[in-house]
């Protein structure tokens, strides 16, 4: 049994992947930074893509469609930010809400950051659920960490799952699917690729999963991995924080090695086909914001799951 989706805040495909992956054909996706479109229409020229403001975005002719999706903007609840929750003019919660009430899908998925599960949101969480239920909707929140499904980096994601009522009782939250590799082990091929003599050596330090990725915002200047602690986390492993390289060490450098676009996304979970538009500042950004395609699947099978179950009596009924 198919299922179709629209997805909000689409970024550079990680999530609308991961739940292609799981089953889903968007009918849909919105997404307002130029760059990410390009990298959907290059990965996926199929794709209804539409480029824009959420909130000049309609989703009635969507009503009834099986999934609302999306990975509204991190900042207004971010340690690393001022956390202002719904004074924040990036808060886009209550607009996935409006689009929840105008194509009411059977099932949405909404992720962000570990920080939304902050005691100082608990009023703002409820308020969802409670906006949610008096749509019909049981929803719940769940802190995930992409670690759990083979993704070889600790990012730990806020995931808001909310399903109508004859299906959420078919719904469980995927708990685990494969270990990670290390990040030696997850670049050794592409760290190599020109040859680096210390490359060997390279990969035994890099003995452990990496610190989360950060993407960052048009605010900041370029491309690097994040602030002061996440750098000498990544430094403790082998790799210069610093920055992002253009290509793989050559044969002799010496020193710590900084990561590739390349990396960075396989980092992430993606695959080594997905291409993204951009200069490395753009291309990276999009990276280090996205959700892991693999995490992203692992839900979606679940609601896919869900909704196939829910579905079985109606068709016995028939």
């Amino acid at each position: 049994m198919s299922f179709n989706s629209i997805e909000i805040c689409a970024g550079a495909g990680g999530q609308a992947l991961g739940l292609e992956l799981a089953g889903f054909d968007h009918a849909s996706l919105i997404e307002i930074d130029a760059h990410a479109c390009q990298t959907l229409r290059i990965n996926r020229p199929h794709w209804n893509i539409t480029e824009g403001d959420l909130h000049c975005y309609s989703a009635e002719k969507w009503k009834g469609i099986e999934l609302l999706a999306g990975g509204v903007p991190c900042p207004p609840f971010s340690k690393a930010g001022k956390q202002l929750g719904s004074q924040d003019e990036r808060d886009l919660f209550p607009e996935a809400i409006r689009l929840v009430s105008e194509c009411k899908p059977q099932a949405i998925m909404l992720e962000n950051v570990r920080g939304l599960l902050d005691p100082i949101f608990s009023e703002y969480r409820e308020k969802i659920i409670d906006d949610l239920k008096k749509l019909g909707y049981i929803a719940e929140w769940r802190l995930l960490h992409a670690s759990n499904f083979g993704v070889p980096q600790l990012r730990p994601r806020v995931v808001f799952v909310a399903l109508k009522k004859g299906v959420a009782e078919y719904f469980n939250w995927p708990e685990f699917t494969s270990p990670p590799p290390t990040v030696g082990e997850a670049l050794f091929d592409l760290i190599v690729e020109n040859g680096w003599v210390g490359a060997e050596q390279w990969r035994e330090r890099a003995c452990e999963i990496a610190p989360t990725l950060v993407g960052g915002s048009k605010k900041h200047g370029g491309p690097d991995l994040g602030p002061t602690r996440a750098k000498k986390a990544w430094a403790s492993i082998g790799v210069d924080g610093m920055g992002i390289a253009d290509t793989a060490p050559e044969k002799d450098f010496i020193g710590m090695p900084r990561l590739t676009v390349r990396m960075t996304a396989r980092i992430q979970g993606f695959p080594d086909q997905w291409q993204f538009s951009g200069k490395k500042t753009a291309a990276y950004r999009q990276i280090g914001n996205a959700f892991p395609p693999p995490v992203a699947c692992a839900v979606g099978s679940q609601i896919t799951a869900a909704l196939d179950a829910a579905a079985r009596p109606k068709l016995k009924r028939a």
